[in-house]
């Protein structure tokens, strides 16, 4: 196994591109590496962008990634209104958002959506990241699902136990919409972060993983 570490040059500020097609799919994928990139990146310069924050779910996206994002150097948090399952019919405008944001800001580091996501917003999100972001260092999160869809990522954020914990409870605390799911509990978010951990010997024992279709040295 290969330790590189995270992408952070205390020269220059590090800049990330957070991107998720529901109001708490950022969180649940990559919440934990967000919080450990605020704790250990000085400066660090943020721009958070959710797709769908329709039926009232505006709110909870963005009061999350304020608890995220607290202590950071400077953030940008958007909500956009695209229809929650009609990504695919709407491709041509969340294709000029990208388009539009290419040209606003230049991230060093991009986390997004796994390109072999069952579900079809999610994939968009992630194929128009790879089709619009060519020449950028970008990871693909995972979030659980009915599909199952468990995977073999390559690329591993060990965490310490406090940043999986302070992952779980913003995400319970916040988005309040989602307790009547089943799979909604800090037990499926703490049992993927102790797989992951197994997988990479995390420190503490917990982690996120990603996918990197491909990484220039």
């Amino acid at each position: 196994m290969l330790r590189v570490g995270l992408p952070i040059d205390a020269a220059r500020p590090l800049r990330l591109l957070c991107l998720g097609a529901h109001a708490d799919d950022i969180e649940i994928g990559c919440g934990g590496t967000i919080l450990r990139l605020v704790e250990e990146a000085p400066g660090i310069v943020v721009k958070w962008i959710v797709f769908s924050g329709e039926a009232g779910r505006e709110a909870e996206a963005r009061s999350s990634a304020g608890d995220f994002l607290s202590g950071c150097g400077d953030s940008e948090v958007s909500v956009l209104k695209f229809r929650d399952g009609y990504f695919p019919s709407r491709h041509a405008e969340i294709k000029n958002c990208f388009e539009d944001l290419k040209r606003a800001f230049d991230p060093g580091l991009i986390l997004t959506h796994w390109m072999r996501d069952a579900h079809q917003d999610h994939r968009i999100v992630a194929e128009l990241t790879h089709n619009t972001f060519r020449n950028h260092l970008v990871l693909e999160y995972e979030i659980p699902k009915y599909d199952g869809e468990a995977g073999s990522p390559n690329v591993f954020a060990p965490l310490s136990r406090a940043q999986a914990r302070r992952k779980i409870e913003i995400i319970l605390g916040r988005f309040r919409s989602q307790h009547d799911r089943a799979w909604f509990t800090d037990e499926t978010i703490l049992a993927i972060a102790r797989l992951r951990g197994i997988a990479c010997n995390a420190p503490e024992g917990v982690a996120e993983a990603f996918y990197a279709e491909k990484i220039v040295l």
